[in-house]
């Protein structure tokens, strides 16, 4: 018996590689990330956020905004 896994695992990215591409300062990153405002993982000392769902709930903000 064989099972497929149809969904791909998530992209994970540290906070520097995240500020790098101007999203948000690190520092904020750093505490949403402890606030648990988005999905992120602790490895040891680096802290590895879900980058589509950050993406996801960034758009999702700005839309609110807008209304």
């Amino acid at each position: 018996m064989q099972y497929k896994i149809e969904k791909q695992a998530p992209k994970m990215s540290t906070v520097r590689k995240i500020t790098r591409t101007g999203l948000l300062p690190e520092h904020a990153l750093r505490l949403m990330a402890r606030a648990g405002k988005f999905p992120a993982l602790k490895v040891g000392n680096k802290i590895l956020i879900n980058r589509d769902k950050l993406c996801k709930q960034l758009q999702e903000l700005i839309k609110e905004e807008s209304i």
